[in-house]
């Protein structure tokens, strides 16, 4: 499914560059959500402010920087609501690119570390089940070092 949104992707964006499969479903064996993260990158923040037309044509709500300057995040939801898609954009050079890339990088290679990451994923599911948002704040500062190891090894 990636690859089909990463082609449609190309296809209907200018100034579009590449996209990048991020997130835990881009790392076999990882448990995850049934929810793709791609990582587009634009050659100017110009193009990538251009595209917000072509991509809610594609069906995604673009909803700005949503909290991350430099980032434009769109996302794409189901008919029912349940979130399929979600787009972290960039522009070259963005050191959010190497991060993002070298934990995935990272994760792919070295099976402890997806072990790790998937008892991390597990405890924190369990205490806070059903509030993403803590869920998320609960497994942040093992990723933050996570990140910080992989971005020595990997980029």
């Amino acid at each position: 499914m990636a690859a089909e949104l990463s082609s449609l992707w190309r296809e209907k964006l200018a100034g579009f560059m590449v996209v990048h499969h991020i997130g835990s479903t881009a790392v076999p064996g990882l448990p995850a959500k049934p929810v793709i993260d791609l990582l587009p990158v634009f050659a100017s923040s110009a193009a990538m402010d251009a595209a917000q037309s072509a991509v809610e044509q594609m069906g995604y709500q673009w909803l700005g920087e949503y909290g991350l300057p430099g980032r434009r995040y769109a996302k794409r939801d189901t008919a029912t609501g349940q979130r399929e898609v979600q787009a972290h954009c960039y522009v070259q050079g963005s050191p959010e690119i190497t991060r993002h890339l070298a934990f995935r990088d990272a994760l792919r290679a070295t099976p402890a570390l997806r072990a790790a990451y998937t008892a991390e994923k597990v405890r924190c599911a369990g205490l806070h089940p059903g509030d993403a948002a803590r869920y998320s704040a609960c497994k942040s500062a093992w990723i933050d070092k996570a990140e910080h190891r992989a971005l020595e090894r990997f980029s």
